[in-house]
């Protein structure tokens, strides 16, 4: 699998689009997940670039980490309003690992205070999810003609027209 530093240098077209989309809509992302009857599940995050890494991190104890904590597959897309797509759009495909280390922890938390204000310095996580990406596609339309750029580890990316 691939971390978000080594997806950037295998998939700077996808990568760059990702970060524009995401700072565009306040790091507002939609996340899907897989309920434990087998069922998808689709729920708003905020995930954040930090230290090399897409970290999927929000409010303890909710359904979608709970579904990550069984099954740490996922599907993240980035937020849209425009059905023209416009602005492009994003979808990254992976599974989380939950990375318990302490001072990774304090320098998210102190990140983020640095950032927005968000005070979290000094708590404890219960589960710091960062995503290893797996695949991962972008749309981006232009002279009535879709661009579909598809990557997979190893791949590279490869654009389809349509």
């Amino acid at each position: 699998m691939t971390v978000w530093s080594e997806f950037v240098q295998e998939a700077p077209k996808i990568a760059a689009l990702f970060s524009s989309r995401h700072k565009a809509t306040d790091n507002l992302c939609m996340l899907g997940t897989v309920r434990a009857d087998g069922s998808p599940r689709i729920s708003p995050i905020e995930p954040r670039l930090f230290d090399g890494m897409l970290v999927l991190a929000g409010m303890p104890n909710t359904t979608k980490f709970k579904d990550l904590e069984r099954d740490p597959r996922f599907c993240l897309h980035t937020a849209t309003i425009d059905p023209m797509v416009g602005d492009g759009d994003v979808k990254l495909f992976g599974a989380v690992t939950d990375l318990q280390d302490k001072q990774v922890h304090a320098r998210f938390a102190q990140d983020l205070f640095d950032e927005s204000g968000f005070d979290i310095r000094g708590e404890e996580f219960d589960h710091f999810y960062v995503a290893d990406l797996t695949g991962a596609s972008c749309i981006e339309a232009a002279d009535n003609q879709l661009a579909i750029t598809i990557w997979k580890p190893g791949e590279g990316e490869r654009v389809v027209r349509k």
